[in-house]
This record gives C-alpha cells, structure tokens and sequence, in this order.
C-alpha cells in the first residue's frame, strides 16, 4: 500500500470509530483555541492512531531500530529549517557534535525556502524542539509524496569530511531504522536498491512519533533533547560548563513576554556523552543546531575551536568551508569560462525576501561603489572597454523598472549575465548531479544490497540554479559585492577565500 498523501485524511478515517465515553468528555472541555492549534494536530494522533492495514497488526515489528544491519550503530538526527545557507551552517554544527559525540550523522533532505521555521532566538521565540522535529518529518515525506527529495549530500560534497565523520542519508536510514518505504524519494538504482521497506501508515506514524519526541521517549531508544536556545549554549573543553551565558533576556523582555529564561553554557560532551542519560539512547534526537553571534555570544552551538582535543580542531579545520558537489561548481565554471569570457564582477542582490526588502538603498548603494572601484582600478591600469557583471538577484527583471539595476541594463559601460532555472546548463547539471547519487553513496549503506533491473521512477529535478549561481560568482575576478547580512553573500565570499575557481 502505498503512503497516503495525506496525514489529514488519516484522521478522518479513524474519527469514524467508537469514541471511549472519557476521550469524549476531554474533547468536549478543550478550549476552542486549541481546536484550530498545531498541538490539537499533534493531540489527535496520539488519541486516534491510524489502524493498520489487515494483517499487519500479526506482523510483529521491533519498536527501535528495525534492522541488524545497524546494530552497534547509534546515531546523531537533527531538524534543519529556514533557506538553504542556514540550512547548510546547521549541517556543518551537526558533523561537529556526531563525531564529538562518536555517532553518525543521519544527513537530512534539503527542505523547501521557510517550510520549517525556528523563530528568533534573540527575542527567546522560538519553536519547541519536538514540534520542530516533528515539522521537519512531515515534510520530508511532503518532499517523498512529491517527488521533490533531494539530499543536503546530493549539493553538498562531503567527501572531504567522509574519514572524521561518519554518515548515514536518511532515506536508508528510515529505510533500515523506520522500516519505511523510501523508494519514493530516488532518483536512480542504488537509492532504489537501498530504501525500500513497509508502506503502511503506522510504520511512518511510530517513526514520526519516536524520532519527534512527541510519543515519549524509550529507554534506549531514542533521547530527545528538549534544550533549546532560550536556556542553552553547547560549547566543549571551555571550562565554563553550567555558567551564565553572556547572553541573557533584559528586564523589559521579561516583563513585555512573562518569561523567566536563564541560558547556560554547557559542556556537550558531559551532557550528553559517555556518562549521561543519552549515551545509551540509539538515536540522540536535536531540534535545531543552528547558531549565530549575538551580543558578544553565540546563539545556541559555540564550538569553534578546540585546541584541547585535536581530532576535534581537524574537523573544525575542513566544515569551516564545504565545496558543493563537483557537478554544480563546474557548471559555475563553465558558465563562467564560456558565457562570460572575460574578467567580471558578480553582484549579489537579494531584495524580497525577509528583512532585506527594506534595505534595497543600502544594497544598490553597495553596489553603486564596487562599480566606482572597478572603473578606477580600470583606469589605474588602463584596460578600457565594458565592465562585464554576473547578476544573482531574486528580483525578476521584469520589475527592475525604476530601480538602480534598470540604470545598469541600460547603460552602455556595462555588460549583465544572468541564469534561469530553465537554462539548459542548469538542466543538465540538475541532472548530472542527481544521477551521481552522492547522498547515498558518501555515507552507510548496507552490506547486502536488494538487486534492481531497473531504476525506479525519479523524483524531480531539484533546483540548484542558486547553487550554480554562488559557483559563478567565485570565479569572478574583478571581485564581489553581496547584500549585507545574507547568508549567500557569506557563503560566496568563503568559496572565494579558499579560490575554488581556477580558470
């Protein structure tokens, strides 16, 4: 049977039975609020368990970690959220804390731009570890029933990591752990090969529930870490272990939210290593392990170096900075080799999203003194001729009306260069990259692996024209501008601190 596209239309088809006299009386004194909440949601599939499909309630499952092929392995799963640069910083914390902590790494999907959301950290609002676990689950399989799944291992290159850090993508890990059915989420033979499993409800609602948090936890099963943000900052060997954060809520926040936080500086290996409650758990489950400075702190994970612990300094050395796949850098190179041609200027601009629709001054005031730079630097050393510019912006051209960039377009000293999704170059890549199936094949995989004649039927192509986008602009040798504070421009400006791009 295959998953049902819908978690909605399952709890309809239970509500039909029998309510006990007692569940009906609670429902009946909830307050109306919490009807139309997300905790109602998380409430009714705990009151109304989707029922199995006939016979499967005779197969007996094991209730953690369904297959010998993981036996002595534990594992380290967290929850990614918001765009994809957080997404990827969050990943780089992640392989930090699985080989501090001597687990693997289960190496999530890429979700879609804000699908899952953390809140903010600094205003102590923030999205409860279980919930967010929960949201990153359910839209994985939305990615799965979508035909849209695509590995952070798929963009990522996580070859220079594959020695120190040990990995496992999540579709064989729900696969071999869940018991669950993942074909769904493949593009090619050996994913096929490697995914498959049950397709009945309860195996994807127990595995739901488990890895969450949501259901409770078991004893050796799975350890959910509840710490956040709001009380905690992870740090190791700093021998500040339980002391303040320099980082704490001011009175007026007190006062205006009615909260009482304290944030804590804790050592991660002592809390949650050889010793502790979670060492003996086979999943230690994380909500979000992403982190930002902040006031002289850091927001949640502030591990970044570790001169007490060497193996611990050599990973720090190589997350610093992780390539993308070789397909999507050299198509950056390709484009930029022979499309572009000559020496050119990459501007980054992004103008809709979140905070940065209201600084469009301050960033094409950015732009509007790079260009003044160029052009001195041209007549410095007397190279005359256009300025050749590598446009990445969120703003379609056609509402570039009225804006510094329609100036640019139409003046005669520069030349613009821009991508679409629907390039052939970002097709091909797009393809290439799936058809390599890095995710899979960089981390475990089991030692008998099911023979296939053929591939299954594909997911999607995912989009990675942002991703080719970031590769061009490191090749650009006339230099950079970004918008300031976007995790892209950051991102951008690491490729070309370690010079990927040789052309």
């Amino acid at each position: 049977m295959d998953l049902p596209a819908s978690r909605g239309r399952w709890r309809r088809r239970s509500a039909r039975s029998h309510l006990p006299l007692v569940v009906a009386v609670l429902l009946l004194l909830l307050p109306t609020s919490l009807l139309f909440s997300s905790a109602y949601s998380t409430m009714l599939r705990a009151l109304f368990p989707v029922p199995s499909t006939p016979g499967g309630a005779d197969t007996p499952r094991p209730r953690c970690g369904g297959s010998a092929e993981l036996e002595g392995e534990r594992f380290l799963w967290y929850a990614p959220h918001s765009g994809f640069s957080n997404q990827v910083g969050e990943f780089r914390n992640a392989a930090v804390a699985a080989a501090l902590l001597n687990r693997t790494l289960v190496v999530p999907p890429v979700l879609d731009h804000h699908a899952v959301v953390l809140g903010s950290c600094p205003k102590f609002r923030v999205t409860d570890p279980a919930s967010l676990r929960a949201a990153v689950w359910d839209h994985a399989m939305k990615l799965l029933l979508d035909r849209r799944y695509v590995s952070m291992g798929d963009i990522v290159d996580l070859s220079s990591i594959k020695s120190m850090v040990r990995t496992i993508d999540f579709r064989v890990f729900a696969s071999l752990w869940c018991g669950v059915d993942m074909r769904k989420a493949c593009f090619s033979r050996l994913c096929c090969a490697v995914s498959g499993g049950s397709s009945m409800p309860d195996d994807y609602n127990r595995c739901r529930s488990l890895l969450s948090g949501l259901g409770g936890s078991e004893k050796g099963c799975v350890y959910p870490v509840q710490d956040d943000c709001r009380t905690t900052v992870w740090t190791y060997q700093q021998d500040d272990d339980g002391a303040l954060d320099q980082f704490q809520p001011d009175d007026e926040l007190k006062r205006r939210k009615k909260i009482s936080y304290i944030r804590r500086r804790r050592d991660i290996y002592k809390a949650l290593g050889p010793g502790s409650q979670a060492e003996d758990a086979t999943v230690l489950a994380f909500g979000t392990l992403f982190s930002g400075p902040y006031r002289g702190s850091e927001s949640y994970f502030d591990i970044h170096e570790s001169p007490k612990d060497q193996r611990i300094q050599r990973i720090l050395d190589k997350i610093e900075f992780l390539p993308f796949a070789p397909e999507i850098m050299a198509a950056g190179k390709e484009f930029a080799k022979n499309n572009i041609k000559e020496p050119f200027l990459c501007a980054q601009l992004r103008l809709l999203d979140g905070q940065f629709k209201n600084h469009w001054k301050t960033t094409f005031s950015a732009l509007k003194e790079k260009l003044k730079a160029v052009e001195l630097e041209m007549k410095r050393n007397k190279t005359g001729g256009l300025i050749h510019m590598f446009i990445m912006t969120d703003l379609p051209p056609a509402n570039w009306t009225k804006t510094f960039l329609a100036n640019v377009a139409t003046d005669e000293r520069y030349k613009l260069y821009m991508l679409k999704e629907s390039d052939e170059l970002v097709l091909q890549t797009s393809e290439n990259l799936m058809a390599a199936e890095h995710g899979v094949r960089s981390g475990l995989l089991p030692k008998i692996i099911e023979s296939t004649k053929k591939d299954c039927d594909p997911v999607q192509l995912p989009e990675i024209l942002l991703s080719i986008e970031e590769s061009v602009c490191s090749c650009a040798s006339l230099g950079f501008v970004g918008t300031a504070g976007s995790t892209i421009a950051g991102s951008i400006e690491t490729m070309r601190k370690n010079n990927v791009c040789k052309l």
